[in-house]
């Protein structure tokens, strides 16, 4: 039985199943949530951007990374264990439920698929790589 996750908020970095075509992937990676549908509240839909550790000092145009020894207060409000990038080119729109979000191992804040927030700092790049992805 999918659960619906209580309303997020645009900028949490959560725990996602990010799908492959229509499935979710099993194995669940940070995303950062652009966007919250709240139409048919309470069960929301969000826009979230794919989240990777590989590869994070090779940023390409609508990337952007939030890494440790660069901005250690942003890593630790993000809530990540490793260096991340997150990939404005890669953004779907998904039911916030238990089918594609999950509680992450160390559950910072409860039993929700939140694992932080993009800090303040991390703003100029995330709107550059959004327009970065626009421009195409």
């Amino acid at each position: 039985m999918e659960l619906w996750w209580p309303e997020p908020t645009a900028g949490d970095i959560v725990w996602c199943h990010f799908p492959d075509n229509i499935h979710p992937k099993p194995k669940p990676r940070p995303a950062l949530i652009l966007t919250v549908f709240d139409d048919n509240d309470p069960k929301f839909w969000v826009k979230v951007s794919y989240g990777t550790s590989q590869r994070t000092n090779e940023l390409h145009k609508g990337e952007f990374a939030i890494l440790k020894a660069t901005n250690a207060e942003a890593y630790r409000a993000a809530g990540l264990s490793y260096d991340t990038k997150f990939d404005l080119k890669q953004m779907i729109d998904l039911p916030y439920n238990s089918d594609w979000f999950s509680v992450p191992p160390a559950a910072p804040h409860g039993q929700i698929p939140k694992l932080g927030t993009l800090h303040a700092s991390l703003m100029r790049h995330l709107q550059a790589a959004i327009r970065a992805v626009a421009s195409k």
